[in-house]
């Protein structure tokens, strides 16, 4: 699992420090947004030639990670 997230990266000077899957100007957060939105990991993978479907799996696993924070509260 750690091999998946040294797939994330953050860097204050790109995309406001932001999580980008692998230094690049794709953030987690556009990744979860395809997946949300109906895309497939493969027409995520064709629309965005640079990812690999590792950087997709990583931005779920940051996701599920970061969801489980212990204070975190339902809207």
């Amino acid at each position: 699992m750690d091999e998946l997230l040294s797939r994330i990266t953050s860097e204050p000077g790109k995309l406001g420090g932001k999580p980008c899957v692998r230094g690049m100007r794709i953030r987690v957060v556009d990744v979860l947004e395809l997946l949300a939105s109906g895309m497939t990991q493969q027409q995520i993978l064709e629309e965005h030639p640079d990812l690999e479907a590792e950087d997709i799996k990583a931005c779920l696993l940051f996701a599920a990670k970061r969801s489980n924070y212990p204070y975190l509260k339902a809207a």
